[in-house]
């Protein structure tokens, strides 16, 4: 089981502002790096991951993607355990999530921002 370090979750006074680490699966630590990986040349983009709500669990981890271009912000926020792929497929990130019976619900990141679709059928060649 692998660990990666992620932003506490917003909490009373108790907790302190440090960085966390999390047990998470070792696919997860994967997509996360792909996403950043992704991420950090585009200055228009930014990702965090942070503390999910299920203190100790194991992958308690939720993602942030955030797009600001002008007066345009655009934003994403998901558990890591929902994705089911993150591709980086140069000119886009495109991120899969819940995939059942050939269907799942994407997020393709661009330049100009992000596209959702909730409903996408996807083909294998």
């Amino acid at each position: 089981m692998a660990t990666i370090q992620v932003q506490p979750r917003p909490t009373p006074e108790e907790r302190h502002d440090a960085p966390v680490e999390v047990e998470v699966d070792e696919a997860l630590t994967v997509f996360v790096q792909t996403i950043e990986d992704w991420t950090t040349p585009r200055q228009e983009w930014e990702f965090t991951v942070h503390e999910g709500t299920d203190f100790g669990r194991t992958n308690n981890v939720e993602g942030r993607l955030l797009f600001v271009s002008g007066s345009q912000t655009s934003s994403v926020a998901f558990r890591l355990d929902q994705l089911d792929g993150a591709t980086d497929a140069q000119d886009e990130l495109v991120l899969r999530f819940e995939e059942r019976d050939g269907i799942a619900k994407l997020v393709r990141c661009s330049a100009t921002g992000l596209d959702v679709e909730l409903f996408h059928i996807l083909t294998f060649t």
